[in-house]
């Protein structure tokens, strides 16, 4: 079809679904492609890295990260627009964005591979999704294993371990229970239409939701929040976007709770300690010991969104709402 975009992802990356959601949002037209071994030359051609997701452009351009694919496809299908013209609500939009991409992806990295049961489950549809239809049962196995003998040991690098189980769960079961209270007032995060934030949160938690054990505890304690994954997975735009004064009763507490007490301090001890070429940092989040190597994306995501609050000209709106959530000192 022409004028058609090409997705290469994974229904089991959080990322790859994020960036599906918003096409199916803006009725692009285009084509879901998993990335299986048997489309590997083609995704080699254009991809500059082995990530997904990959969009490739009908003029033949190969676009990787989400984030940027978002806003190259924003620019150009700018209606309906997933930002609020508010510049308070655009920047809180793109704060929980980053929130959700950067620490988000903890508990659902964490909780896919810390557990035997969900290993399994994901390693075998991690699998499936690679191989051929119709393989024979030996063979998915044999690649499941293998699957999870890659993935397991990569919990280090997003910080998980036994040390850090509690922060990293307690954060996951602080999100939802937030969200179920703001949910059960309006569609999605912002009011009745889809906004940035929508896309990355939703897409780290609708991994939860197919998880074993997150996924059992998100069927007893989160309703309403399933229900909005699923409404992302087919959306349509229900209304506007609403006021702060509507918006902060509920969700202010993820602003403050999350994003200034976990996240921001995260990301910070993160950033300063790529500056400093450490090997590892350790710091104290959530009352608890926490130590991980230092990942330069973060950091770099991190000086992006800065550049974002610094773009803003008016901030007189934004700055006490990010004074009051202990937001605006990391933001210098």
């Amino acid at each position: 079809m022409p004028g058609t975009y090409r997705i290469f992802g994974s229904e089991l990356s959080p990322y790859s679904v994020k960036v599906r959601s918003y096409f199916r949002y803006k009725k692009i037209p285009h084509e879901w492609v998993l990335r299986s071994m048997d489309k590997m030359p083609e995704f080699q051609k254009y991809a500059k890295l082995p990530l997904v997701p990959m969009v490739v452009t009908p003029e033949g351009q190969g676009i990787q990260d989400s984030s940027p694919i978002i806003e190259q496809m924003e620019a150009k299908f700018s209606e309906p627009s997933i930002h609020p013209k508010d510049p308070a609500l655009y920047f809180l939009s793109c704060l929980i964005e980053e929130y959700a991409d950067e620490w988000g992806n903890k508990p659902m990295f964490h909780y896919r591979w810390t557990y035997e049961a969900d290993q399994l489950s994901a390693a075998e549809r991690i699998a499936k999704d690679q191989m051929p239809p119709g393989s024979a049962d030996p063979a998915v196995k044999a690649t499941s294993q293998m699957v999870r003998q890659r993935m397991v040991p990569r919990l280090k690098f997003v910080g998980s371990s036994d040390q850090t189980k509690e922060i990293i769960e307690g954060s996951f079961k602080r999100q939802i229970a937030i969200l179920e209270k703001h949910l059960a007032k309006r569609k999605y995060l912002f009011g009745n239409r889809p906004a940035y934030a929508d896309f990355a949160l939703y897409a780290q938690l609708y991994q939860c939701s197919t998880d074993p054990t997150p996924g059992a505890y998100m069927m007893q304690k989160a309703p309403n929040t399933l229900a909005w994954i699923l409404r992302m997975l087919d959306l349509k735009s229900e209304g506007d976007f609403e006021s702060w004064q509507d918006l902060k009763p509920t969700l202010f507490p993820l602003i403050r709770d999350e994003i200034g007490k976990i996240f921001f301090p995260w990301t910070a001890e993160n950033a300063k300690a790529v500056a400093a070429g450490a090997k590892e940092f350790q710091m104290e989040l959530d009352g608890r010991p926490y130590s991980q190597e230092p990942q330069k994306y973060h950091a770099k995501s991190l000086g992006v969104l800065k550049q974002k609050y610094a773009a803003i000209a008016d901030k007189s709106a934004l700055d006490p709402i990010l004074e009051e959530a202990g937001c605006k000192k990391w933001l210098a």
